[in-house]
């Protein structure tokens, strides 16, 4: 392993540590929050080791893993790459992993030093019996990112008493910009499930979609608060890929990823009681893309193992090898060892070379 490699790993986990420590903050007042992240920061702490002892090995341990639970989904949001890549659907799919699959999957992370699995779909919420699995696994913090119009009273007793389960909701901005792309009503349940976890005191999460539309709204102050009175503890932003012809003018311009992320940095500057994240992120300082293993794998509903959700593309699938062998696999490694992730230029690397990527194959 290189030394950049290595300072990689040891940038990523001061990260981790520092996030968990802001949440720690956060959550004073709440005993059971505050209580589950003052045991998961140890816990962490202990999977930085692990991963620490890999990469003297020389193998490169991500902290982080995409785990696409789910190849349907109740909803068909505009512009989905779920959809778009051919992934997701109204039904599940015969070859779908089962519950106990995934137990084996997080077990192997656990041992890993993985400790954020962050759930995907299609809508994650359609599979109870694998989160109910995950909530088994109190070392690992599992954001779930969902639509949230599925959540019910067994899901709201299931949130309140594993809290390394977090939700993740979907949106786009004010109602009309969700409801245009999500359907119409879905905002309002959004809001209304999101006032029934602040009442039972769950912590939750906002995620994003960035668009040269929204920009402006949702990174300012008046939306921010506005999520912060419902209750909402994290704020990720994530830069929309354009995976259809029509989306291209909602791509953000290099102006917007600067306003973006001076945005977020002031706005985790001046608010104590939120966290702010985005997607990509501060490429600059990681040295590029973290695909592909680099600081994050992403896994879909069928077990394919893949750099990124934005880059379906595969050579290896959970069913034949494991989370080691994955990040060993040739793709991977020939995209890390290529070059191509360490572009800076702006948006998503794979998706905008995914002809090369192809080749890869």
């Amino acid at each position: 392993m290189s030394i950049g490699e290595f300072q990689l790993g040891e940038y990523l986990s001061g990260g981790v540590q520092r996030l968990i420590a802001r949440a720690i903050v956060i959550a004073k007042g709440d005993r059971k929050e505050s209580r589950f992240f003052a045991d998961f920061l140890v816990s962490s702490a202990a999977a930085s080791f692990k991963r620490s002892t890999h990469a003297k090995n020389g193998e490169n341990i991500p902290p982080f893993l995409i785990a696409a639970i789910s190849g349907s989904c109740n909803l068909h949001c505009e512009g989905c790459y779920s959809r778009s890549n051919g992934y997701c659907s109204d039904c599940a799919a015969p070859d779908e992993l089962s519950a106990e699959d995934w137990k084996n999957i997080f077990t192997q992370a656990e041992d890993l030093g993985i400790c954020f699995i962050l759930i995907s779909g299609g809508e994650p919420l359609m599979r109870r019996d694998v989160l109910k699995v995950a909530s088994q696994f109190r070392k690992i913090l599992f954001p779930i990112f969902t639509n949230g119009i599925l959540i019910d009273d067994k899901y709201l007793e299931l949130f309140i008493k594993k809290r390394n389960l977090l939700p993740v909701f979907s949106i786009e901005g004010d109602s009309a910009k969700t409801d245009s792309r999500r359907g119409e009503g879905v905002y309002e349940n959004v809001k209304e499930t999101m006032r029934k976890l602040c009442d039972a005191s769950v912590p939750f999460g906002a995620s994003i979609t960035v668009t040269h539309e929204n920009l402006q709204e949702v990174t300012s102050t008046e939306f921010v608060n506005s999520l912060q009175d419902d209750g909402c503890k994290l704020v990720v932003y994530v830069e929309v890929v354009p995976v259809t012809k029509d989306m291209r003018a909602l791509e953000l311009t290099d102006s917007d990823r600067e306003y973006l992320k001076q945005r977020a940095d002031s706005l985790q500057e001046n608010n104590g009681k939120m966290i702010f994240l985005s997607f990509p992120g501060d490429e600059d300082k990681t040295g590029g893309c973290l695909a592909a293993g680099r600081g994050f794998f992403h896994i879909d509903a069928g077990g394919s193992a893949q750099p990124c959700p934005f880059s379906p593309y595969s050579d290896t699938n959970v069913k034949e090898t494991s989370l080691l062998g994955v990040l060993r696999s040739p793709l991977f490694t020939k995209l890390r060892e290529s070059g191509m992730l360490e572009d800076e230029s702006g948006g998503c690397v794979l998706f905008q070379k995914k002809e090369e990527v192809e080749k890869m194959l």
